[in-house]
């Protein structure tokens, strides 16, 4: 018989690995996002590289969001495809194989919007959409360096000069500005991280304003992530914030801005083989729980992993229960987004019972 699991069953029945979703958990951190933003009249767009599914970007939206992000044009293609359309892609879009990919999912979703930081990756697209035969112009927005300096163009006369030449593109149509103050995301120290993201807020909606005065309609301010969002949303002229770990959460998170969310994501592993008093092995390694951010943890505590391989991790402790052959256990990621993306499918479920099963739509889709 194939190995299916199925609503109704209950988590003790799935084989291990597995990623399981409490979603009493994950509810409460909807609730409390759009409790905690919402009022302000901010745009909520999730970034969904964290989910990589259209189902849950659905879920958001139900809860109030508008629309969501995606870091690369082919999760785009994929949650498009599934009937999800409002999406920005938040990584530039250079090189001619993806420009021309880019055409084709314009061709079929009219609402998708990208960001440019350069005019060289600005003209190519414009040159590829001038050669379709499509008359709308692609929704655009400036990518600025607020500060991190992975991409967007710098502040001041670079990115007016920028402005200025996209908006002198038949085929793309500047409607605001992008600015991700992603280096501020895990600061420890909240008021530092509160400081540091206004001077970032600064600087996105000053350039805002100069896009303005240049004569240029800026309807979209957009940035912030789960460790900045909050602030975010208190500087007059930011129209729209970009979360995405809140939903989940790992312990990355979890040590930067503390438990107002909970970790509702956990990677249910067994225990394989006992190797000592105080000693065994589980069967989550690095090809399921990724180490960028530090180890995962075991979601009771005194249980302390460490990485064996790709297939195989440790646990070890000093107190508490002994664990033995056969034991489950849930593992905390320490980074959400890549974890994610080693999975095939969320199994949802509501005090053991499984409610939903999703799959990872935009599993692998990094270019």
């Amino acid at each position: 018989m194939a190995y299916e699991p199925k609503i109704g069953d209950h988590i003790n029945s799935l084989d291990t690995p597995s990623m399981i979703v409490d979603l009493d958990l994950m509810e409460s951190n909807i609730q409390k996002l759009m409790s905690q933003l919402l009022p302000t009249g901010i745009n909520i767009r999730p970034h969904l590289k964290t989910t990589k599914s259209a189902i849950l970007a659905r879920k958001l939206n139900a809860a109030g969001a508008k629309g969501g992000c995606v870091a690369k044009l082919s999760e785009a293609e994929v949650i498009s495809s599934l009937g999800f359309t409002d999406l920005l892609i938040t990584c530039e879009i250079i090189g001619e194989a993806k420009v021309r990919r880019l055409v084709e999912l314009f061709r079929k979703n009219r609402s998708i919007r990208i960001v440019v930081d350069s005019e060289v990756g600005a003209s190519a697209i414009d040159e590829a959409l001038g050669k379709s035969g499509i008359d709308e112009p692609i929704l655009t927005l400036i990518d600025l360096d607020v500060g991190l300096h992975r991409t967007g163009v710098q502040a001041g006369e670079p990115a007016l000069k920028l402005a200025r030449h996209v908006a002198g593109l038949k085929h793309l149509k500047l409607i605001g500005v992008q600015g991700y103050e992603g280096h501020l995301q895990h600061v420890l120290d909240q008021e530092e991280r509160k400081s540091s993201c206004l001077e970032c807020m600064a600087t996105l909606t000053q350039t805002a304003d100069a896009f303005r005065k240049d004569g240029y309609n800026i309807e979209v301010v957009t940035t912030g992530g789960t460790g900045t969002a909050e602030f975010c949303v208190t500087v007059p002229g930011v129209t729209e914030v970009q979360p995405g770990s809140f939903l989940f959460m790992d312990t990355d998170y979890r040590n930067a801005v503390g438990t107002f969310y909970s970790n509702s994501l956990t990677i249910l592993s067994t225990v394989l083989s006992k190797q000592g008093p105080k000693r065994v092995t589980i069967d989550s390694g690095l090809k399921c729980l990724t180490t960028d951010s530090g180890l995962a943890e075991c979601k009771t505590l005194g249980y302390v992993y460490s990485v064996l391989g790709d297939e195989h991790g440790s646990l070890s402790w000093k107190d508490g229960p002994d664990l033995n052959v056969s034991d489950r256990v849930e593992m905390v990621p320490s980074h959400i987004d890549p974890t994610i993306n080693l999975h095939d499918f969320y199994y949802a479920h509501r005090k053991g019972v499984i409610e939903e099963i999703w799959p990872v739509d935009a599993r692998g889709k990094v270019q």
